[in-house]
């Protein structure tokens, strides 16, 4: 029968049975000022007559029949020198024989162990313990330490991103930019990685927020492998905190991964360009991916609402998995409705504004002033700002790094070990065997041949293929020169046969035309 200890003051009015364990005063005055403590062993009476001994025992205990047990010197018949409480023996019916051990070779034993551990009932404590205060110890622990966020934004230049982040963190972490002529001196090349890191604090919460530029995406004529840069960049994090783990001191990790990545879609109204699809399937593997529609005030609703039906139907047909909520069992209606209605907005609509203006009413709102009217960044029948905040800060940015480090940087580990030849080692406790450390080193050295014979002969087969290709090349150009030659010869051919045919029928072989104009002879 199972049983659960805890350690609660006495109360007479408990209805469990317990015994005393009595703290031993070092003075008379000292045992007034203490007070006994009591270990309760809870257990559910299987019988009537078990509950009604309970109840004899309680009533006993509060009219004081029953003595206040005290602590006796050591008595020679019990175990380990100390005497039994006589509340063990009245709460224990079954008596010191009739006690049983449950065995793994005792079917019956199991059976009665199964049943005994369905009868136990949860019950709630007659005092104070104090775990309950562990949330509140968790928190003191996060605000001391601080807090930090890596976000990621990914799209062609003029979309808004450095102003969505503004727009986010309601501060100027970007400045603004300066136009600049045209010149083909400024365009970049290929595609740059840029990282910024501000700390930023609200209410005595720290946040230590980086966030990681991508200028140049979708800038050039051929985009071709444009989401390497992006990839490699995401993987080199992960490296260097696989690294740090590796160390011998690990108490100060500094986490750089990227949690999360906002995808900003060009607001073309049609559906995904093959750039976007091609990125989005690069990334979802290695980062929460959390597609946005930038610029969303060019488009009408109906036009966003279709653009957003395009857009999953896109994403689902390539297999492309974005960032969802966790659902938790103990989540009420509420946070249920909550979180459904985030991801029904998703891809997110948003307009992205620093400035404050005033609307008709004489508020002051973030938005955009146009000649038909407002539009208001907070207001979410206007865009979707004020969900994606939410999903990304407010809401789901705990979810965001523990699915980072849980799933995909685990994953990420994983193959990288499994590249590096790191097996898993199934045996827990496993005696140190010279034999089998000289086996396991030559089994790695087996594999580390291997991969490099694949590796040789990955690069034997690209040489003769380049050389294939020169030859081909070379081949080609020696018809060429051939097939010119041979005409070149033909025409020589058809000229003399011309010039024989000539001469055998008495004609000139030029003629000789009059000259027009004066002649000086």
């Amino acid at each position: 029968m199972g049983r659960l200890k805890y350690r609660v003051p006495p109360s007479p009015q408990s209805r469990r049975r317990c015994r005393y364990k009595l703290r031993q005063p070092s003075s008379p005055c000292a045992y007034k000022r203490s007070t006994p403590s009591r270990i309760y062993e809870i257990r559910l009476p299987t019988d009537k007559s078990e509950q009604n001994a309970d109840k004899e025992t309680i009533a006993a205990t509060a009219n004081g029949s029953i003595p206040a047990p005290t602590r006796p010197s050591p008595a020679v018949g019990s175990p380990n020198g100390k005497p039994p409480s006589p509340y063990v023996e009245r709460s224990n019916p079954m008596g010191q024989g009739n006690a049983q051990t449950v065995s793994s070779k005792d079917p019956k034993a199991v059976a009665q162990a199964a049943t005994d551990m369905r009868n136990v009932v949860r019950r709630k404590l007659t005092g104070y313990v104090g775990f309950a205060n562990l949330p509140n110890q968790w928190h003191r622990k996060s605000v001391r330490k601080g807090f930090n966020f890596n976000v990621m934004v990914v799209g062609e230049s003029g979309l808004g991103k450095s102003t969505l982040i503004n727009t986010l963190f309601n501060t100027s972490l970007y400045p603004p930019k300066e136009r600049k002529g045209p010149s083909l001196d400024i365009i970049p090349k290929t595609v740059a990685i840029e990282s910024i890191s501000a700390d930023i604090e609200e209410n005595g919460v720290r946040l230590r927020l980086t966030v990681v530029d991508t200028p140049g995406f979708g800038d050039f004529v051929n985009n071709d492998d444009s989401w390497r840069p992006i990839v490699e960049n995401i993987e080199q994090r992960f490296d260097a905190y696989l690294e740090a783990e590796n160390k011998v001191n690990r108490m100060n990790i500094v986490d750089n991964r990227v949690h999360a990545c906002v995808y900003f879609i060009q607001p073309t109204g049609h559906s995904l360009k093959p750039l976007d699809i091609e990125v989005m399937r690069r990334l979802h593997t290695k980062v929460n991916l959390i597609p946005v529609i930038a610029k969303a005030d060019t488009l009408t609703d109906e036009e966003v609402a279709l653009f957003k039906q395009r857009i999953l139907a896109d994403i689902h047909h390539h297999s492309i998995q974005i960032f969802e909520g966790p659902r938790y069992e103990l989540d009420d209606e509420e946070t249920i409705a909550e979180n459904h209605e985030i991801m029904s907005k998703v891809p997110f609509a948003v307009v992205g504004a620093n400035t404050e203006i005033s609307n008709s009413d004489g508020r002051k709102v973030r938005g955009r002033r146009y000649p038909w009217g407002i539009i208001e960044v907070d207001n979410e029948e206007h865009c979707d700002f004020v969900k994606l905040r939410q999903m990304l800060i407010r809401t789901h940015m705990e979810e965001l790094k523990e699915h980072t480090n849980n799933v995909l940087y685990e994953n990420y580990r994983s193959d990288k070990l499994t590249q590096m030849g790191v097996a898993q080692d199934p045996s827990v406790f496993k005696e140190v065997n010279p034999a089998v450390k000289q086996e396991e080193e030559r089994t790695l050295h087996e594999q580390k041949l291997a991969k490099m014979e694949a590796e040789m002969k990955t690069v034997f087969q690209q040489k003769v293929t380049e050389k294939e290709s020169k030859l081909k090349q070379s081949e080609d150009e020696l018809y060429a020169r051939h097939r010119e030659m041979k005409e070149q010869l033909e025409r020589q051919r058809r000229e003399l046969e011309e010039k024989k045919a000539r001469l055998e029928s008495g004609r000139p072989l030029e003629d000789k035309t009059k000259r027009k104009g004066f002649s000086l002879r």
